[in-house]
């Protein structure tokens, strides 16, 4: 095809490098039983990305989550998955965060979570307690920021539901938001969509209490709870 329409030169190098991309399978096809289509294209963009930009109501991000309290969120559901479901469901989740968190040059990621998310005890006390004692120790990664938007911060932009915003790292990829409901997800790169669900990020974060306040909150949430 190349050859047909005269394609030369760095133009021809370029197409010819995203066809070999294009048959690679990324390390997330092993785990097809397991993982949704939707979600597989999510993994896939989350591996390029440069920044992401992740504001959770309700539960701690995936990415940040101890083995055992996703475990503990699976076990909550309506339809509670079968035993080796959840298993490969959970290694899914730690081969994520080991790819992304110990990656030689992760992206920047900024967090915004409810106070709700601290607050709620998922999976008991030892399990909450830890993944509290987790969080703050991911909130010393340089690449990391988390933010706590309190329960004083009152009526805020975010009450619609959680949101992620990925950026790339060439300028031709737009900007991604990606918006997950229960039996699937949402992938919205709009100018005007990207520009609005970074307003509601970027009154989130200036509502929240700054990072060390935020860890202190994290901190102290995990010494109370009994």
């Amino acid at each position: 095809m190349l050859d047909v329409y005269g394609v030369v030169g760095d133009e021809r190098e370029a197409l010819l490098q995203v066809a070999k991309d294009a048959r690679k399978r990324g390390w997330w096809h092993s785990y097809s039983g397991a993982i949704p289509s939707w979600f597989q294209v999510y993994v896939g963009l989350e591996e390029e990305a440069t920044s992401i930009q992740d504001y959770q109501p309700e539960v701690v991000p995936g990415i940040l989550q101890t083995e055992a309290y996703g475990r503990a969120t699976y076990l909550a559901e309506a339809v509670v998955p079968v035993g080796q479901e959840i298993d490969r469901q959970i290694n899914l989740r730690l081969e994520r965060q080991k790819r992304i968190l110990e990656a030689d040059n992760p992206p920047d990621m900024w967090f915004v979570i409810n106070e709700a998310v601290i607050r709620r005890s998922v999976g008991g006390i030892t399990v909450m307690q830890d993944q509290l004692d987790h969080l703050v120790r991911l909130s010393h990664l340089p690449n990391i920021t988390l933010q706590v938007l309190p329960f004083t911060a009152g009526a805020h932009p975010g009450m619609q539901g959680g949101f992620r915003i990925l950026d790339f790292p060439n300028p031709a990829d737009p900007a991604v938001v990606y918006v997950e409901y229960r039996r699937g997800s949402l992938f919205l790169e709009k100018a005007d969509d990207v520009s609005s669900y970074t307003s509601v990020f970027n009154h989130l974060r200036a509502q929240a209490l700054s990072r060390t306040e935020s860890r202190d909150l994290v901190m102290a949430a995990a010494q109370g709870i009994a």
